[in-house]
């Protein structure tokens, strides 16, 4: 087992040169880490600068976290905790090309935990290798089947490998293990639509939005997807009342204000729609169908100039192309 971790971490890392694909939100929008990943089990010995480094990493402080477990490593070039939880600082700073050589010399020494097998994956969802997280999740889980955050990426990683029923099973596993999870039951609601399974997915994005209505911090994705969802189902009225409570929990997310416009132009409200699309525009300005869209208000409102020059910023967007970044979202 070990010394087959050691060669497929190796293959593995030659293989990532695909892109992402959006998913939701997704594994999609916004280019983060999750920050509750478990740090590496530590072994029996003793390790004062490990200690140290953990803590450091507790606090955010990768760079410091960084320097100390180098500093061990040098001093105990074979201890597999200071390589994997190098390996794990690469991951939470966004390196994962870094990251995955660490686990790699980590496995030479100790047989790698669920927990560390779920950051192997998870530096491939960083890269976009897809096929290849699966596989890492996958194993992670035969190691411990009752982690509800590994069945939700795993959900997640096989819904952007269009695996929809495979992802409705991880989704529905995950919220098994912890019910009222509303990002498992809003991307269930995603997987569902992907199969054309329209009344199960409007259920699970209300779902979503009834098990947040006493949080204070709430998701604004499960009324983002029930009102675009209601959008294309040609039903802009009630659309807007879940769009615009989106766009009160997560101002500055540009899907709430894109699919505001849209409901409002529907309505031939075009004043609303210019607003919203303006909105989105300033938010997500590399996005070529914003452009295109605030364009075409602007030509139904005389607005002839502005809507050249948005219909003109649409086109020289599209003609760039720039590819989409991975997220663990």
């Amino acid at each position: 087992m070990l010394g087959s971790v050691v060669v497929a971490v190796v293959v593995l890392c030659s293989s990532h040169q695909r892109l992402y694909g959006q998913v939701h939100g997704d594994l999609s929008e916004t280019p983060h880490v999750e920050r509750s990943e478990s740090l590496p089990l530590s072994s029996d010995q003793p390790a004062p600068q490990l200690d140290l480094a953990k803590s450091l990493v507790a606090k955010g402080e990768l760079d410091a976290a960084d320097r100390a477990v180098r500093q061990y490593l040098d001093q105990h070039p074979n201890a597999p905790d200071g390589h994997f939880l190098l390996g794990y600082i690469l991951f939470r700073a966004g390196k994962p090309q870094d990251s995955l050589p660490e686990y790699t010399e980590g496995a030479k020494y100790r047989d790698p935990s669920a927990s560390d097998l779920k950051v192997v994956a998870l530096d491939y969802v960083l890269m976009g290798d897809y096929a290849d997280a699966d596989i890492w999740l996958t194993r992670s889980l035969e190691r411990d089947p009752k982690d509800p955050q590994g069945w939700y990426y795993l959900g997640r990683t096989k819904y952007n490998k269009n695996r929809l029923e495979e992802a409705i099973h991880a989704f529905e596993r995950c919220l098994q293990l912890e019910p009222r999870n509303v990002k498992a039951e809003d991307n269930l609601g995603l997987s569902y639509e992907g199969l054309g399974r329209t009344e199960d997915a409007l259920t699970a994005y209300r779902n979503a939005i009834a098990w947040q209505a006493k949080v204070l911090n709430q998701d604004p994705a499960p009324f983002i997807e029930l009102g675009r969802l209601l959008l294309e189902q040609d039903r802009p009225e009630e659309a807007i009342s879940y769009l615009s409570k989106a766009g009160e929990i997560g101002p500055q997310d540009s899907r709430a204000h894109e699919y505001l416009g849209k409901a409002y132009s529907r309505l031939n409200k075009l004043p609303e729609a210019q607003n919203e699309l303006e909105r989105a525009v300033t938010l997500a300005p590399e996005r070529a169908s914003l452009h295109f869209m605030l364009g075409q208000v602007y030509r139904k409102r005389g607005m002839v100039e502005k809507a050249k020059l948005e219909l003109g910023r649409g086109a020289a967007l599209n003609e760039a192309k720039p590819p989409l970044k991975p997220s663990l979202e």
